[in-house]
Formats: C-alpha cells, structure tokens, sequence
C-alpha cells in the first residue's frame, strides 16, 4: 500500500463515517472531501470541477424538472386511483395493482417524487382497507425503489453507474431499457415479498383513527376561561409572557361565538374568552394560579373537538427543499409565515411534544399541524411541506398538460432507440415544456434538487481519485486474492457475490451515489484483474446501490415513510433484511445467466 492509497482510502472512510453520523448535511461533507483532494494535489482544478460539468448530473437535472412537469398535470394521482377502483372487490388485487403501477410508474419518474405523491394516497388506502399506515407505507417506499432499477433513468445511481463506466472503459454504454431484463425479476419478487410476507413482519403501529391519540396529545390539550380579575384583561399573550412563562401555546380564542385564529398573540384579551391551549398539566395549573384563570375540563380535547369550524389538524412531511430545514419553529418564524401551529414532531420513531418552538426540525419531519383548512390548503401547493390528506384524483386542466407527458415519453424513445443521448433528448425536452410554457423558469429552479447535484458533482471527481492513485487496483487486488482462493468455476460468482454485498452494506449505512460512484471503478479492476467480462459485476453495483431496504438512512424514499408510518429503526431490519438476502442469492445465480461472464 502506498502513502496515497492509505490517504485516499482514510478520506473515503471519514467521509463515510460523516454520512452515517450526519455530523454535516451530504452535499457539505462531499464538498469537504472534493475540496481536501483538490487542496492536497489529487485533483487537478479542471478534474475537480468535472463533475458538474458530467452529462448524468445534467441529465438527472432534466428529469427532476420533467417529474415536475407531470406532478402538475395531476396524471399520476389521477391514474393511481382509477387503477385502485378496478380492484375495490379484493384488497389483495387492489394492492397489487397499486404497488405494480407505483413501481411502472417509477421506471420513468423520479422516486421520490412518487412517494411524495402517492403518500396521501396510501393513507386513505390503509383507511379504506381498515389497516394500519404501517403496514402499507414500507411496502410503498420499496415498489419505487424497485421501480427505479427497470431503467437507465429510473434512479440517479443507474446514470452514474453508465457514466463511470463510459468514461473509465471502451465497453458499450448500458442501454435505456438492458436494466430491465434483471429488473422486471426483481420487481415480481420484490411485489411478492411485499404482499405476502412483509404484512407478517410489519407492525400494526399507527393509530389511523385520530391523530390526537397517534401523537399521545390526550392529556396535553385543554381549555380555559379567562375570569373577571385576570391580568390577562386588557393584555395581549405576548404582553404576559404565556408562551415564555408557562410554556403554554394558545391555539384560539373563542370570544361570543366567534373563533380567532389570526395573530393570537397581540390580540387583546378580554375577560370571558375562552383560550384554546396546549401543554402539560403542571403548566396548567402554574398558569391557573398566576394568570387567574379557569380550567373549563379535565376531559381531553379529541380531534373532533379541534376540528372546529374552519380549523383542519393534518399530518404534514418537511421536504429537504424547505428552508426550514436547520431551524427551529421559532427562527423560522413558522406561526407569522404559515398562519398554523405545530402541535408535536415525529422523528425517527421519537415524538417531540415538549418545547416544539425549539425543536431543530430535520428533513422529512412529519409535523401534526392545526390552523385553518385555507391556510393548510396552501401547504400543499409550495415546496415546503407534503400534506397527508385528501387527494383531488382529477387532471388538472392546465395549458398543453397532454403534451408534458409527450415530451417524457417521446425523450424517453428516443434515447431508448440510440437517436440520440439520454442528456440531450432529455435538454430538448425541458426546452420544449418551457417553450410552451408547461413549466415556468421559477418552477424549473425549484424542482431541482440541488443538494443531490451537488452531492453526485461533488463525488464524481473522487472515482477519478481512486482511480489515478492506483486504490481501484489495490482494493481489486485484495478482492481478487479471495476469489482465487476457490475453483474457477466458482469465482465469477463468489466475486459477484462480493461486490453485491460489499456495495448493498454502504448504501445502507451511505449515500448511494457515494457507493456506485466508488464501487464501480473498484469492480472494473477487479474484473480486468480475473479476466471476466465486467458488464454483469457493473449491473450488479447499480442493483445493490439501489437496493436499500435494511436501514431508513440509505434512501430518502425510506425516510420520507419513517414518520406518517410510525416506524422504529428495527422494523426496517426486521422487514428489509430477508429481502435483501433474497436478492443477493438472485443476483449471484441470474446475473451471470443475463450477462454472461
């Protein structure tokens, strides 16, 4: 081992460490090490910088403002439902065409905007089939993931596979649709796990009844009236301190049969009002005794109860592109932006109730939010927050929606025939919808998510790295005296069954660009060191990449269900881990049967 291999492989592990622990968000800790290679001599500025310059990160740039462009239609929701009413007969064969569609569906369309779409969707399924959210959202994350694997633009680590391959060898580029020959076995066995065995592993978590109960809000919601000789008289809550003092939200106020849900906190109160609040009991009653004020019940308020009038309490997922992200409720000045209240946080299987204003609130949060239904309606149509509610299963009629779906499918053929380059029909593509006016320039912007961009523009550079400084080769070494170590006829499998594993563990516990971008320089070197054709050994590093099931962190489909699913980490393990096994003994036996070695 050489100095510059031992460095090398120290940056990639401390960047794996960053990753797992989040001590940085992932577009920072990539940043961090592109910039320690370049500062040290690694890479050269033109090398550093190459990565955004790559035809896959424009690529996947393209096809985030094209999914944008089909959300507005309302297709997807539209074509959801009505494939769901085919089968309201039979629960088996409405989920089955449910979760077939999702995952057709995510060959095309980015995966995480399909669970973000078809979330709400879900949850009213889990109603209507009177089950638990948790024991159809898992099962929804991976009909995406699976999805994503049945073609070259199904998923960003199918195009950084083919773009590393491309350019470090003269091998064929993968095809658009050459994943599908291994894809489509995934998909039909990964659709029978789901329906037959993961409803046996998953638990039955979630309350679907009432959100109260779900975030164990019962004894935290209350009322009281504000008695005759009451400072509260002639003062405002932010006058008394109430929220600071007793660290007690006021949601409402019902004065002479009126509910005010605007600017609470300088409005001035008058004796008789009755406050609308949250807390804890201790709270209530420090409050009682210094602010004179009258606890109307003991009895908890139901969600019924806090339905009121025009007032709505819904389940909200925070998106990675909200600025909220990093900041607690109260930097973020949530109540004066969004005119609604945040009741409790979910995270990671942990509810926060206590203290909410300083919370720090992480991407895909499931926030229990109550305001006005106007003011929550208008959640849904920003960048900020996924409502888990109601779902219009209508087209909406907007200018040439017919031809966004044209334009994806027709760029979709046309690369798929070799006309021209996934990039560039993608670009003519976009150009296209925006000509037309389909999507606006600001939507454009919006759609993109940067940290990704960043993130696989940041990291392309280091396979350059493990490739000049010769770690490609001495991992490949290391990896191939093992496989020698057993009969010939037996090495193309052991070495697949090497790479698969290898990469499936650090897409659990990383990023998976991060693993397909490091892996697959590793697996040609290896490959050219045996002497067997490598296409089978790269397929096999886009499939593991890609296939996270075991842990929530290893795909952000699988965060974005942790929440509204009311998910521990060992629930994950407990369902994803057999799956996984399954497809690792697949990969071993049938890969080399679709792509001979």
């Amino acid at each position: 081992m050489t100095v510059d291999i031992a460095i090398v492989l120290s940056v990639l592990v401390s960047g794996f460490i960053l990753f797992t622990t989040e001590l940085f968000s992932i577009d920072v800790t990539a940043m961090a090490i592109l910039s320690f290679l370049c500062f040290f001599g690694y890479l050269s500025p033109e090398e550093a910088i190459s990565g955004f310059s790559n035809p896959a990160v424009l690529t996947i740039a393209f096809l985030f403002i094209m999914s944008k462009a089909l959300q507005k239609t309302g297709i997807l929701e539209y074509l959801i439902i009505k494939v769901k009413k085919l089968a309201d007969k039979s629960i088996l064969l409405g989920r089955t065409f449910y979760l077939l569609v999702i995952g057709l569906m995510s060959a095309v369309i980015n995966n995480t905007a399909i669970v973000a779409i078809f979330m709400p969707v879900t949850i009213r399924l889990a109603h209507k089939y009177k089950l638990s959210p948790s024991k159809m959202l898992i099962p929804l994350s991976y009909a995406a993931i699976l999805g994503g694997t049945l073609t070259l633009v199904g998923t960003s680590t199918n195009l950084l596979v083919n773009s590393i391959f491309v350019g470090t060898s003269n091998f064929e580029p993968l095809g658009m649709f050459e994943f599908f020959k291994y894809g489509i076995i995934l998909l039909i066995i990964g659709l029978f796990y789901i329906l037959f065995i993961a409803p046996k592993l998953l638990p039955s978590r979630t309350v679907t009844s009432s959100l109260t109960r779900s975030y164990h809000l019962g004894g935290y919601l209350t009322e009281m009236k504000i008695r005759d000789d009451s400072p509260l008289v002639g003062k405002t809550c932010m006058d008394r301190g109430i929220n600071r003092n007793y660290d007690v939200m006021v949601l409402d106020i019902l004065r002479e049969g009126k509910m005010i849900t605007d600017m609470i906190r300088l409005t001035t109160l008058r004796a008789g009002d009755v406050l609308f609040v949250r807390g804890t009991l201790e709270n209530f009653l420090r409050m009682k005794e210094v602010e004179r004020v009258a606890l109307l019940t003991d009895e908890k308020l139901t969600q019924e109860e806090l339905e009121q009038e025009d007032n709505v309490l819904v389940e909200c997922i925070l998106t990675d592109k909200s600025d909220l992200v990093g900041k607690s409720l109260k930097s973020g000045n949530f109540r004066r932006r969004f005119g609604a209240f945040i009741l409790a946080v979910r995270r990671e299987g942990v509810i926060f109730r206590k203290k909410i204003a300083h919370v720090v609130l992480n991407a895909y949060d499931t926030l229990l939010v109550y305001g006005p239904a106007k003011k929550i309606v208008n959640f849904s149509k920003g960048n900020d927050f996924i409502v888990l509610g109601e779902v219009n299963a209508e087209i909406r009629k907007q200018r040439f929606w017919w031809m966004t779906i044209i334009v994806i499918l027709g760029s979709i053929i046309i690369a798929a025939f070799g006309f021209m380059p996934i990039m560039k029909s993608a670009m003519i593509g976009v150009v296209f919808l925006l000509m037309l006016k389909v999507i606006s320039p600001k939507e454009s912007y919006e759609s993109i998510n940067w940290q990704v961009i960043v993130l696989i523009s940041a990291l392309i550079p280091v396979g350059i790295v493990i490739k000049n400084t010769g770690t490609a080769d001495w991992i490949g070494s290391f990896i191939s005296n093992l496989v020698q170590s057993v009969p010939r006829d037996w090495q193309p499998k052991v070495l697949l069954g090497l790479i698969y594993l290898l990469t499936m563990i650090l897409t659990e516990v990383s990023s998976n660009a991060a693993t397909s971008i490091i892996m697959t320089p590793i697996a040609l070197a290896v490959t050219q060191q045996l002497d067997f054709e490598p296409r089978a050994f790269i397929f096999a590093v886009a499939f593991a990449a890609s296939a996270s099931f075991i842990t929530p962190i290893g795909y952000q489909t699988n965060l974005m269900v942790y929440g509204p699913g009311g998910y521990k980490f060992s629930d994950y393990i407990r369902v994803g881990l057999p799956l996984a096994i399954i497809f690792w003994l697949t990969a071993i036996f049938v890969l080399p049967i679709i792509w001979p070695v």
